[in-house]
Formats: structure tokens, sequence, C-alpha cells
């Protein structure tokens, strides 16, 4: 059988595009037994029909930064690749539409030359449009044009029967969130490249000052792109807005924050190093934790409570969603508590708390988010 589907991988994406899984070729600590690399819809079509005929499982890769997120597979057999699903086309309007495996930045390059942009950051820097959808990566941007899923006019994805479909999404919600296939091209919003950026930024040391300069920015109606915070444990943090426009709207709302900020506050053409990263890495237990910024001061502290320290926290203060990593070291069912802890005080708020990403041994023991938790 092994022979029959490598031939029959080949046969769909050709000879150099399809091969025997190799040890990098893993998801949640399961290795691949196949990779195949389609350049087209139809053949990724294709190949999850022949998946499916034979009762294979699939998984998808873009640029792999995001491949460990969620519940881990049982097992895996396949994983279809959507690096030659690449290019973008019909951007000379108000959208584009980009294939899935095309990297966000090649994207923001090419729309730079015509003063374009999507509106949209994710924070992993090799992030593809597939794999930004799939899982809603948003970044600062969020604050003031959405996550990506509502900046996506419709989506095309592969599905197990061999065809391809169109979504519209519904605005992402909960079009995207349901696809159950591979995303092979998708429609996105496209928006006038600001001519100027300032980022305004002041330190903080505790959960309740972040609150008070937030808001304190919201209070002076300035239009903000974003509205972040970075807390890094223990050490100082910061909170910084950016601001967007004309050079000279940009000078005057920068300098009407800085006034109500004080004189601690910096002004910056660049944003902070943290800016648009995540706070956690592949071995980190990491949560993201939505809920009304004015209820995001709470459940930080309740957060540093239930762990026993501070925790690095970074994220949107003005949208209210963050993302945290929990201490090293500790058991299964320590790291259980400690969300059932946060979701009792999330509770009373309307939030909610889901753990997006920890090591393959723990993820497999920890209840871990599913895709529409993301949406």
């Amino acid at each position: 059988m092994t022979d029959s589907l490598l031939d029959a991988l080949v046969d769909i994406c050709g000879p150099d595009f399809a091969r025997p899984a190799r040890s990098v070729d893993q998801v949640g600590g399961h290795r691949a037994g196949f990779v195949a690399v389609p350049a087209t819809g139809p053949a990724a079509a294709a190949t999850l029909r022949l998946a499916a005929e034979r009762g294979l499982s699939v998984r998808a890769r873009g640029s792999g930064s995001k491949i460990n997120w969620g519940t881990p597979p049982a097992g895996l057999d396949i994983i279809v690749d959507t690096g030659r699903l690449n290019g973008m086309w019909h951007h000379r309007g108000a959208t584009t539409t980009v294939a899935a495996g095309t990297p966000v930045s090649a994207v923001q390059a090419a729309l730079a030359l015509q003063g374009k942009r999507l509106a949209v950051d994710p924070p992993s820097p090799r992030a593809t449009i597939g794999g930004m959808l799939a899982v809603n990566e948003a970044g600062p941007l969020a604050h003031r044009f959405g996550s990506p899923a509502e900046q996506t006019e419709s989506v095309t994805f592969a599905e197990a029967s061999g065809a391809e479909r169109e979504t519209d999404g519904e605005n992402g919600r909960p079009g995207i969130a349901e696809i159950d296939g591979v995303i092979t091209s998708a429609t996105l919003r496209v928006h006038p490249l600001p001519p100027a950026r300032r980022w305004v930024g002041r330190s903080v040391r505790t959960p309740a000052a972040v609150a008070e300069l937030v808001e304190q920015a919201v209070a002076q109606s300035l239009e903000p792109s974003a509205i972040e915070v970075d807390l890094p444990g223990a050490a100082e943090g910061t909170v910084a807005v950016l601001i967007e426009g004309d050079a000279a709207s940009v000078d005057g709302r920068s300098a009407k924050l800085a006034q109500v900020w004080g004189s601690e506050t910096v002004l910056a053409e660049q944003g902070p190093p943290w800016w648009g990263r995540y706070p956690f890495g592949s071995g980190d237990v990491a949560v993201r934790i939505s809920v009304r910024p004015e209820g995001l001061q709470a459940v930080t502290y309740a957060l540093r409570d239930l762990c026993g320290a501070p925790v690095p926290l970074r994220g949107s203060a003005g949208l209210g969603t963050v993302h945290a990593v929990l201490p090293a070291g500790l058991p299964v069912r320590r790291l259980s508590d400690i969300v059932a802890g946060v979701e009792q005080v999330l509770l009373a708020r309307s939030g909610r708390v889901v753990v997006v990403s920890a090591p393959p041994a723990l993820a497999s023991e920890l209840e871990m988010a599913e895709p529409r938790d993301l949406f």
C-alpha cells in the first residue's frame, strides 16, 4: 500500500512534489507518512479525496509556524504542504485574491508598491495567508480593522469529496472556522498604506496602571490603530499605542496622548521589539484570554495569584485579547487547575480562556483549543 500510495500522490502532485516524510514532518509529536505538495486547488482536492478513499488522516501545512497549535492528531498519514499554492491576483481594486501558501509578508511587499496593504499583521513572522486564516491569527491592527477572518470576503477550499468550494464566511464567522478541508485561496480587503505611523509608549509596573493608561488613551478619541500591552512578568512592562494617518494628524494625535500620559512617555517611529510578537515559544504552555478590556485587570491579577507569581502576558489591551505563558515544569493537573481558575474569573465577565500551544507531551493530556475557539 505504501508504494501504491506514493505513486498515487506522485500522479497528482508530480514526481518531485510527493515524498516519504522526514523527521521534521511532524505534528504534535506524530511523524507523517508522506508529504504532498500540490500546485493547484484541484490537485489539493484530489489529494484529500485520495486520503478519504483510503481512510487516511491529513493535516495542511503552510510555513509550519502554528502547526502544533491545538489538539494533537491521534495519528498522521499525509501532510499537505501548501508551498506551491502561491501568488496574488485581482489586486487593483478594494480586494485582492491570494493563494493560501503565499507568505503574508510577500503580499504586503507587493501591495506596498501600489501604496496599499492588508490590514493584518499576524505575530508569526513566516505566516502564510492560509495559516493565518485557519487559526484567525490577529495582530495589533485587529484593534482598528478587525481580525483577518472579519476582513475576508471569501475563501476557496479543497474538501475530501475532491471538489473545491467557496464560502463567503459571513465575515469569517463561522464560515472559515467550519471549513472541513484545506484552504487554497482567499479574497481579502485592501486598505491604503498610511503615510505616517507613530508609536506612543509608556512604562507600567502593575495591571492597574495598564488599565489606567488604556482608559486615558481611549478617552482622547485618537482613533488608534492598535493599543498593546507587554507585561514580561516580574519586570517592568509597557503600554504602546500605534497612531496612523497623514503626517500632521499623526503629529497632533501622538502629542495629545503624550501630554496626557506625562513626561515618561516615549514617541518612536518604529514599534518596540516585542510589538506584534507572541510572548511564548514552542516549549511553553500558552493560553489566550479574551475579555472586555475593563475586565483584563481583574483577570491578570487572578492569573498571578493562581500561578503564585506574575506571568508573561502580551496582546491587545484595547480589545482585551492577550496571550499568557504559564509557569514551566508544572504537571498537567496543576496546569488544568490554573486554567479552570481563570475560567471562573472570566465567567462573570463574559470572557474565555483556551490553551493554544503546549509541548506535545502536555498537549496530548490538556484540553487544547479547537479551531472554532480561535474565531
